[in-house]
C-alpha cells in the first residue's frame, strides 16, 4: 500500500469513527478494500454502505467502488456509483475517498428520479446468465481471488470452468454483469507470457441472456471447478439447468480451439 493510502486510512478511521461506520475489510498485496457506512443527502437519508478497493498503485489510479442499501433499490445504488465514479474521475489524482463520500451526503434522490428510472429498474433487476471466455490464466491465485473479489461486490454468482476452454459463468443483474466485465479489460488481473502485469482484453461475451425459472437458478458464490473433457464441461452446465446454453456456444469453442492451433 502507497504511503498516501495507508494516510488516508488512518484518517478515515478517525473521520468515521462511530459505531459501524468504517471497516476495514481485507489488506493484501492488491491492494486494500474497506467499508464506510453513510446516508445519502446527510443523517435524514436512506443509509448507504460504500464498499472502496485502493489499488497499490492509488491515488495515481482511481478507486473501486460499490454501493449497497437495503433502503435503495439496485438501480438507485447504480445511480449513485454512477455518480461518485464521475465524481472522483473530476478529481485531481490524490485521496479522494473523504469527498466523494461527502459527495453521497450531499446527494439527493428525488421523487422524480424514482418515476423517471422505474422502467429502467425493473429491466436492470431482471436476472440475466452470461458465459465469458478468457484468454488465459497463469497468475492463478491472484486472477481468482480477484474474480471471487467483484463477484462479491457486484452481487453476482457463477461458476469459473478451468479447462482447454477458460469460462466464467455469471448470473445477477445485467449491469452489474456489465461492470463485470469492463473491470476485466481495464484492471491488471494476470501476467502475460514475459511476466509482466496485464489486462484481460481478449475477453469474449459468448452469450447473454435473460435467466428465468426454467433456464437456470441462481448458484451461491463463485465456484471454482476443472474439467477436463466437453463431457464434464456440458455436465457443469447441467447441473446449473443451462445446458441449452452450452449446445449454443459449443460452436464458438470449437471454432476458437481450432484458430488458436493453428
Amino acid at each position: 500500500m502507497s504511503e498516501a493510502a495507508l494516510e488516508e486510512l488512518l484518517v478515515l478511521s478517525s473521520i468515521y469513527c462511530g459505531p459501524g461506520e468504517f471497516q476495514l475489510l481485507q489488506q493484501s498485496a492488491d491492494g486494500v478494500l474497506f467499508q464506510i457506512n453513510s446516508a445519502v443527502g446527510g443523517h435524514v437519508g436512506p443509509d448507504v454502505s460504500l464498499s472502496f478497493h485502493l489499488h497499490p498503485s492509488y491515488p495515481a489510479c482511481l478507486p473501486g467502488v460499490s454501493v449497497s442499501s437495503t433502503r435503495l433499490s439496485r438501480s438507485q445504488c447504480q445511480y449513485v456509483r454512477r455518480e461518485l465514479l464521475e465524481r472522483a474521475a473530476a478529481l485531481p489524482r490524490e485521496a479522494m475517498v473523504h469527498q466523494l463520500v461527502e459527495s453521497l451526503q450531499c446527494m439527493e434522490l428525488t421523487e422524480d428520479y424514482g418515476r423517471g428510472e422505474q422502467r429502467v429498474e425493473q429491466r436492470d433487476e431482471e436476472e440475466w446468465t452470461s458465459v465469458l471466455l478468457l484468454d488465459h490464466i497463469r497468475s492463478r491465485n491472484h486472477y481468482i481471488r480477484l474474480l471471487e473479489r467483484w463477484t462479491h461486490q457486484l452481487q453476482l454468482t457463477g461458476r469459473l470452468l478451468l479447462g482447454r476452454s477458460i469460462l466464467v459463468i455469471l448470473q445477477g443483474a445485467r449491469p452489474d454483469i456489465k461492470e463485470f466485465c469492463s473491470l476485466l479489460k481495464t484492471v491488471k488481473v494476470d501476467v502475460d507470457s514475459s511476466g509482466k502485469k496485464c489486462k484481460e482484453r481478449m475477453m469474449k461475451v459468448l452469450i447473454e441472456t435473460p435467466l428465468t425459472s426454467s433456464s437456470g437458478h441462481r448458484v451461491q458464490g463463485l465456484v471454482v471447478r476443472e474439467y477436463l473433457s466437453l463431457p464434464e464441461l456440458s455436465a457443469a452446465f447441467q447441473e446449473l439447468q443451462l445446458i441449452e446454453l452450452y449446445e449454443q456456444i459449443l460452436p464458438s469453442l470449437t471454432e476458437w480451439h481450432h484458430t488458436g492451433s493453428e
